[in-house]
């Protein structure tokens, strides 16, 4: 029987937290345009966050909560996606494993039955 996994895994969660902050690569993200754009205003805000604190701009605050909330969005966007992945990879090895486990039952001519890797049978033997 195949053993059912939480969607909490903490390995699938560990390797999809490594995963969001390793897709932050540009090259990674300009296959989602959207989130590239997102991860472009994100830098753009820091940059800005980070010039008006050394000149003692006004607007601290609001700047911060627009970089963070901007950080925020593609860390997630990032993390979610490594997660489906994990998960998606996790369920393929788990598929894999059982096809190759699966025992069948072939009944013989008096009655009783062998068992045998179900890989090896055919319709119809």
């Amino acid at each position: 029987m195949v053993e059912k996994k939480s969607l909490w895994n903490t390995d699938i969660m560990a390797q999809a937290l490594v995963d969001a902050f390793r897709k932050l690569d540009p090259r990674w993200m300009v296959k989602n345009p959207v989130m590239f754009v997102v991860e472009v205003g994100s830098v753009l805000t820091t940059a800005l966050l980070i010039d008006n604190t050394i000149h003692h701009r006004a607007g601290f605050g609001f700047n911060l909560q627009i970089t963070l909330w901007l950080w925020f969005t593609v860390l997630f966007a990032n993390f979610a996606e490594a997660m489906a992945e994990g998960r998606g990879k996790a369920q393929a090895d788990t598929l894999r494993k059982a096809k190759g486990e699966t025992i069948a039952k072939r009944y013989k001519a008096d009655g009783s039955f062998e068992e045998m890797p179900a890989a090896c049978c055919a319709p119809g033997t």
